[in-house]
C-alpha cells in the first residue's frame, strides 16, 4: 500500500526538532505558501513555549520533522510568549 501526502499550507501538531546531534519533541504551528517572485514555497511557524531548544540561538539551522516528512529551518528569536519562530523555503515538513 502506497500512502499519499497531498501537499497543504498549514500543519498544526507534534514534530522532532534535530539539533546538535540530539532530537528533540516539540508541538509546531505551521503554514505556508508559494511565493511567485522567486519560484520557491515559503513556510514558516512557532514552537511552542518552553521547548527543549531553550539554549539554541537565533539563526541555528535545525531538522524539522514531522509525520509528513522533514526540512531544513532556521530559529529565529523567541517572541514575547517565549516561542522560537522557524522559517524554511523549499518543500516544507508538512
Amino acid at each position: 500500500m502506497t500512502l499519499v501526502h497531498e501537499p497543504r499550507e498549514a500543519y498544526d501538531g507534534p514534530a522532532t526538532v534535530d539539533l546538535d546531534g540530539a532530537a528533540h519533541d516539540v508541538t509546531v504551528t505551521l503554514r505556508g505558501s508559494f511565493q511567485p517572485l522567486d519560484g520557491r514555497f515559503h513556510w514558516y511557524g512557532r514552537l511552542t513555549p518552553g521547548t527543549p531548544v531553550d539554549d539554541a540561538r537565533s539563526g541555528t539551522e535545525v531538522v524539522l520533522r514531522t509525520p509528513h516528512g522533514h526540512a531544513t529551518a532556521r530559529l529565529s528569536d523567541k517572541d514575547i510568549w517565549g516561542r522560537y519562530r522557524l522559517t524554511g523555503t523549499g518543500t516544507p515538513p508538512f
